[in-house]
């Protein structure tokens, strides 16, 4: 493939090969990048996934890599989510994922979604120390008392306090 020339878009212009086709040579626009890895994580197989996400992974912009990974991360957990192969799948990302700290912390919340959805045992301490995304998720759609109560003494965010007291009292 040959780079693009200035002021063409992609379709006019191939971009040079990226992570996302393993390639060695980044394309200079982290945008055209980001692009392709997302078209890449769209279009790629279960079973080569992981192997994408280390290759995203090796992009010199790494806060960019981070969230086409993660944008990954939110989907495939979101379809696995209760079924039974998310355990194999979580185990396997977070290998790949382990230098991230970001991507870490997603999987690690993912994983703990799992736990309360299935109404497995877990700590208060997970909950409290999880991202706000994850706090917030849990406020707005979660029925599970122990957790509303939790979020609405301890969320992280005013708003995650107040949807989950909200949603706690109508609970009731």
């Amino acid at each position: 493939m040959t780079a693009m020339s200035p002021g063409g878009t992609e379709e006019e212009n191939p971009v040079t090969e990226t992570a996302a086709a393993g390639a060695e040579v980044f394309e200079p626009d982290e945008h055209v990048r980001f692009a392709r890895y997302r078209r890449a994580f769209a279009e790629v197989a279960p079973e080569a996934a992981a192997g994408l996400a280390a290759r995203v992974l090796t992009d010199p912009e790494r806060a960019m890599a981070s969230c086409a990974v993660c944008e990954y991360l939110d989907r495939r957990a979101a379809e696995l989510l209760t079924g039974p192969d998310f355990p194999a799948w979580h185990q396997e990302l977070a290998g790949v994922v382990a230098a991230d700290p970001f991507a870490v912390r997603r999987l690690r919340d993912w994983s703990l979604l799992r736990t309360v959805t299935l109404d497995e045992p877990w700590e208060e301490e997970q909950l409290l120390a999880s991202d706000n995304w994850l706090q917030t998720h849990l406020a707005e759609e979660s029925s599970a008392r122990r957790v509303l109560g939790l979020l609405a003494a301890s969320g992280r965010t005013r708003r995650t306090r107040n949807v989950a007291a909200s949603r706690l009292r109508r609970l009731r």
